[in-house]
């Protein structure tokens, strides 16, 4: 039992029982308790195989790599579009835990042995993610601005790509890649400060 997990439950204001109750499980399964990104997480070696989270509406046990988890019980839930690996079982109460015990640790030892697998998601590859009609109008604009764009990792374009996309509107993306423009040009990320 990690210590920063015991601070992170009494400090939490919401969720208490239900956290003990599911770190309970997760140690029952055999994983080291770990404190990553604020929130305990619980690794096979120094593979992260499951986190509990809590939010407003609901607490969660996340899985890193939910995607690959065959899911019988319709469970799973992938929180955005954008989200490729990972996947949440979400809980309301305590009781809710309780009743489904069986079918998280079910889900638990599976993602475990794809862990031991060495089993990875399939991820989409940056350059199948869409270059928005605004930002490709833009790079012929500013011929600088695309080759910075390029020169940036796959990640920070991945970013780049999903914040300017995201927006329904034409002129938001116009804005956006307005506003992202500078720090695209020093090489910085969408986060980078």
């Amino acid at each position: 039992m990690n210590t920063k997990v015991d601070t992170y439950i009494e400090k939490a204001r919401k969720w208490q029982k239900e956290f003990e109750a599911l770190r309970g499980i997760m140690l029952d399964c055999q994983l080291t308790e770990t404190f990553k990104w604020r929130n305990p997480c619980y690794t096979l070696g120094d593979s992260n195989v499951v986190l509990i989270h809590g939010f407003k509406e609901y607490c969660a046990v996340l899985f890193f790599k939910g995607a690959l988890l065959k899911d019988p019980h319709h469970v799973l839930i992938q929180q955005t579009d954008n989200v490729q690996a990972a996947r949440q079982m979400r809980f309301t109460d305590l009781d809710e835990i309780t009743r489904t015990a069986h079918i998280l640790k079910t889900y638990i030892y599976e993602a475990i042995e794809i862990e031991k697998a060495g089993i990875q998601v399939p991820m989409k590859k940056t350059s199948e993610y869409p270059v928005p009609d605004e930002l490709s109008q833009k790079f012929g604009e500013l011929p600088e601005l695309k080759k910075a764009f390029y020169a940036l990792t796959p990640g920070r374009q991945r970013g780049y790509l999903l914040h300017f996309s995201g927006a329904k509107q034409a002129a938001t993306r116009v804005s956006r890649i307005e506003k992202c423009t500078p720090g695209i040009l020093q090489g910085k990320g969408l986060n980078d400060r």
